[in-house]
């Protein structure tokens, strides 16, 4: 080692560190594991799974989906940052009643770094997948292959209108599912509110 220029001892990129940039280090996570049974084995509705889907230009869409029912929002984001995505999800968030909107599951994903603010605005509380396992929120990962039907890789998703995307998630919601007994994810859905409402 003493003859290296560098004096390392391990030459790696560097790029190479999950600990540049923030990445993997969103302050105050509260783990997937902490989260209650009855949201594991989707026995109450209220419960949701989110992400991102990407687009060129640097142009994104949340996407929500609801564990019980597969229920699917989608919201515009301006941009990835963190602050951007916040409040499109407070935005999404109070279009809802309080009852149908009680958690969030995301991944490790620097944009909701500031899910702090997030559950302050909504009284949402916030769960991270484990690092590396997006498996972990299986309820919204079937939903973003079907939106890539909607939305292929590599186009510009900026120009995407709020209502063009309600209308999107509405086709998927009345789509019947296999896993809910060929109904649809708004029929379960809207037979939820009914009970709470």
């Amino acid at each position: 080692m003493q003859y290296l220029r560098s004096k390392r001892t391990i030459r790696r990129s560097r790029h190479a560190s999950l600990k540049r940039n923030g990445l993997g280090q969103i302050k105050g996570t509260v783990s997937i594991r902490e989260r209650l049974a009855s949201v594991e084995d989707r026995a109450v509705p209220g419960h949701w799974e989110g992400d991102l889907i990407g687009g060129s230009k640097n142009s994104y869409i949340a996407t929500l989906v609801e564990r019980h029912t597969r229920y699917v929002m989608l919201a515009k984001v301006a941009k990835k940052d963190t602050q951007s995505v916040v409040s499109a999800l407070i935005k999404q968030a109070h279009q809802l009643p309080r009852e149908h909107y009680k958690s969030l599951t995301w991944d490790r994903g620097k944009e909701l770094a500031d899910h702090k603010r997030f559950t302050l605005a909504t009284d949402v509380d916030v769960y991270f997948c484990d690092p590396q396992s997006p498996w972990q929120r299986g309820s919204n990962e079937n939903p973003n292959r079907l939106l890539r039907e909607y939305f292929p890789r590599g186009t510009d998703l900026s120009g995407h209108s709020p209502a063009h995307l309600n209308k999107i998630a509405r086709q998927l919601n009345e789509r019947p599912r296999k896993t809910l007994k060929f109904e649809t994810p708004a029929e379960r859905f809207n037979a939820c509110v009914a009970l709470t409402g």
